[in-house]
Order: structure tokens, then sequence, then C-alpha cells
């Protein structure tokens, strides 16, 4: 079965609709970093990430992975090693903490978008995030929390996610 982002609110696997967000700039075939915008494609996912001081283990077929204080994602476009890719938050490259203090990364899952043959610059970090208020995202897919629950009990690691 395969997600479906149809346009910049509704997101479709099955019978389910759920609401959802998108990139502040809409979509793009030719993402670059920091254009806020959502890549245009279909894509596997990865590992399921969750906070476990302060939610549950999710119920999922995931595998699913604590995230630590000192663990970031790479978007630094100086490193061909580590750009797209979990970093130590003590390293010396430019990353997104997963340790955040607001509840967006309580649960993730990455979208394995610009992942296999990485091309600096074209993005990074592209993840299906928990959100509250549907307002646009820096090129991220936003759900509600009870939404995402529901989906990652529904999804497997074989599933995929077209966006447009």
């Amino acid at each position: 079965m395969i997600i479906n982002i149809k346009n910049k609110d509704t997101l479709i696997y099955d019978e389910f609709i759920f609401k959802c967000c998108v990139g502040k700039n809409g979509f793009s075939k030719k993402k670059v970093e920091g254009d806020k915008k959502t890549p245009i494609g279909i894509f596997s996912l990865g590992n399921l990430y969750y906070r476990d001081d302060r939610k549950i283990k999710p119920i999922s077929k995931l595998k699913t992975i604590k995230i630590k204080k000192n663990v970031g994602w790479c978007y630094d476009i100086k490193s061909k090693k580590y750009y797209n890719k979990p970093v130590n938050t003590n390293s010396r490259y430019k990353h997104e903490k997963l340790y955040r203090n607001d509840y967006k990364y309580d649960y993730f899952l990455p979208i394995k978008y610009n992942w296999k043959d990485i091309k600096i610059g074209r993005g990074s970090a592209i993840f299906i995030h928990l959100t509250k208020n549907y307002k646009p995202t820096a090129g991220c897919i936003g759900l509600s929390e009870k939404d995402f629950l529901i989906l990652i009990q529904l999804i497997n690691k074989d599933t995929k996610i077209k966006i447009l």
C-alpha cells in the first residue's frame, strides 16, 4: 500500500483520510536545502523515532528508535559524509536537533528522500512529524498525534509515500 499526499492538506492511506500540512512554499521536483518545499516523488520510509521520556513506545510494525539527547540530523552542505543522516549534536556539522523542547519530534518518521544516492544541497531531514495547528512546515509533512499513531499502526517497512 502507498500513502498518498494529494494536496497541501490531505494524506490518504487505504480508506483513511487524514488532515495534514506540508512545506510553506508548496511542492517541488527540484528541492533545494532550506527552500521550505516538500519534495515530489515516491519514497520509502525510515525507522520510527520517538521520545521515550515523553511518550510510550508506539504500536507499530516498524522498527522503533528512541531519540537520544545528543542526536541531530545533518543538513550541512559542507559534509559529504553526514549530510541527511543522524549525527551527534556535539559534531561540528550543522544539524537539526531531534531532542526538541517542543512536541513536533516526539514521534517522527523519516521520508527516504535524497537518501541512497545523496545529492548535497538537494534537501535533508524530510519527515512525517507531529503538528497541532497544521501550519506549513519547512518541507516535512505534519499530522496530528492521534492520526500519526493510527497511521503507524497501519503501515509496515514496505509502505511507500507518494507525494503528488
